[in-house]
């Protein structure tokens, strides 16, 4: 949202695993009145919030209805597909949009998917390794966000994947993801 003005990306979809994000594509596919119906209850939540910014705006789809789930007044993990998908993150929209900068029209580079990079135990002296045959696949980027400790289960970084499908690009991010190895010091 910006001085008052919603504006929306392509939808993205994900799953979420125990409550947690464990991977997102954009396109998601929706029919036009469930992204209709999506964008409208979308609006009118972000008109009655205001302020200005990002906001991750969550819905299930049930056939044909469509169900507000959550709102995120800020960038998402589930939005990190966009650091691939298109040519302004949500990084950089929610950059503008508080800056009051303008937002062109977001150019889609074609489908993607995000999948975590998910560190389970107790350290603070973590490595990563395989790094160089996980991004071997064209099209593939990995982040790793180098928070210095997990205690317990902790999001480590996220595999990235550009396609000719939304189902080849996320088997391509999830492949990445397992092909990172992570050693706990």
């Amino acid at each position: 949202q910006r001085n008052g003005e919603t504006l929306f990306c392509p939808p993205i979809g994900h799953e979420q695993e125990r409550g947690d994000y464990q991977c997102s594509w954009q396109p998601a596919q929706m029919t036009n009145a469930q992204l209709q119906q999506a964008q409208t209850m979308a609006r009118t939540v972000t008109d009655n919030l205001g302020g200005a910014g990002l906001f991750g705006v969550e819905f299930f789809l049930c056939g044909n209805e469509v169900i507000f789930s959550e709102l995120s007044p800020r960038p998402h993990d589930t939005g990190l597909v966009t650091l691939a998908s298109q040519d302004l993150s949500e990084f950089a929209l929610h950059a503008r949009a508080i800056l009051d900068l303008p937002i062109p029209q977001i150019i889609q580079r074609g489908p993607a998917a995000s999948s975590v990079i998910l560190v389970s135990g107790d350290s603070n002296n973590i490595q990563f390794g395989n790094l160089e045959q996980a991004i071997a696949e064209p099209n593939t980027y990995l982040r790793l966000f180098g928070k210095p400790e997990v205690a317990g289960r902790r999001r480590m970084g996220v595999a990235l994947a550009t396609a000719e499908s939304v189902d080849k690009a996320r088997e391509i991010a999830n492949n990445c993801a397992k092909a990172v190895t992570v050693e706990l010091l």
